[in-house]
C-alpha cells in the first residue's frame, strides 16, 4: 500500500469545492442507500434518493435521516412534514441508475416516478407511495423532527410501521439477507456498490469465543 496523504482543514479549504465535497463524502465508507416516496397533500407524488439513512433503535423501530439545507425547497421533506408518512425503497442492481436520476432537481409538478419510469405501489391503504421495482419496501410514519443548528441540517426520525421483504431472504432468526435481495450499498455521492457477505459472527461475549453463524 503507498503512503498515506495527510489533509488538513486548511486543505479543505483550499481545494476545489466540489472535490472537497466528493473528499468528505467518500470518508464515511459504505452507507446504506434508498429510494424515499412521498406525495403531497393533493396525492401527487415525489421520488428522491437519500444514503442519510442510520438506524436508532429496534423497539419501537426507528430509523432516523439527515436533509441538507433548505433553501431550496426540499420537496421530499416537505411532503413529510405536511402528511406524516414516507416510505424507504432499498435500490437493486436493476434500478439504481433510474434511482441516480431522482436526484436531479425537478420542478415540484414532476413526479421523478413517471421521469424515470419507476413505478407507484400502493398497498394496505398505506398514504405513501412505494417503488414497485424495491424488492425490500419499508412503511414510516413520522416521529420526530430537529433542526441541526451547526450546519442547518434537518434530522427527521421515523417509526417503521409497514415491512415488506421477499420470503426467500428472511432467516428463521430474523436476520435479512440483503444480498439474496439485490440490494446495492454507495460510497460518496454517485458510487454504487454491490456486496458479497465475509462471514456472520455469533454474539460476542467476554468468555466465549467469537464462532461463524452461518450455516453450511
Amino acid at each position: 500500500m503507498k503512503n498515506k496523504i495527510n489533509f488538513k482543514t486548511s486543505d479543505l479549504e483550499k481545494m476545489e469545492k466540489q472535490t472537497a465535497v466528493h473528499l468528505i463524502n467518500s470518508l464515511g465508507g459504505f452507507k446504506s442507500v434508498a429510494l424515499v416516496g412521498t406525495s403531497n397533500g393533493k396525492g401527487n407524488t415525489n421520488l428522491s434518493i437519500f444514503n442519510s439513512f442510520f438506524h436508532i433503535g429496534a423497539n419501537p423501530p426507528l430509523i432516523g435521516m439527515i436533509f441538507r439545507p433548505s433553501p431550496p425547497e426540499r420537496d421530499t421533506l416537505r411532503n413529510i412534514i405536511d402528511t406524516g408518512f414516507y416510505t424507504i425503497n432499498h435500490i437493486n442492481e436493476q434500478t439504481y441508475k433510474k434511482a441516480h436520476q431522482t436526484s436531479a432537481r425537478y420542478d415540484k409538478e414532476i413526479s421523478e416516478f413517471e421521469v424515470t419510469g419507476l413505478n407507484v405501489e400502493y398497498k394496505n391503504n398505506f398514504t405513501a407511495p412505494f417503488v414497485l421495482e424495491s424488492n425490500i419496501q419499508l412503511g414510516i410514519e413520522v416521529k420526530e423532527k430537529t433542526a441541526i443548528s451547526i450546519n442547518n441540517t434537518t434530522m427527521v426520525i421515523g417509526e417503521i410501521v409497514e415491512i415488506f421483504i421477499p420470503e426467500d431472504c428472511l432467516s428463521d432468526d430474523g436476520f435479512v439477507n440483503l444480498e439474496k435481495a439485490n440490494t446495492v450499498t454507495c460510497s460518496g455521492l454517485d458510487s454504487y456498490h454491490k456486496t458479497i457477505q465475509l462471514d456472520r459472527l455469533s454474539y460476542a461475549k467476554p468468555d466465549k469465543e467469537i464462532t461463524s453463524v452461518i450455516k453450511s
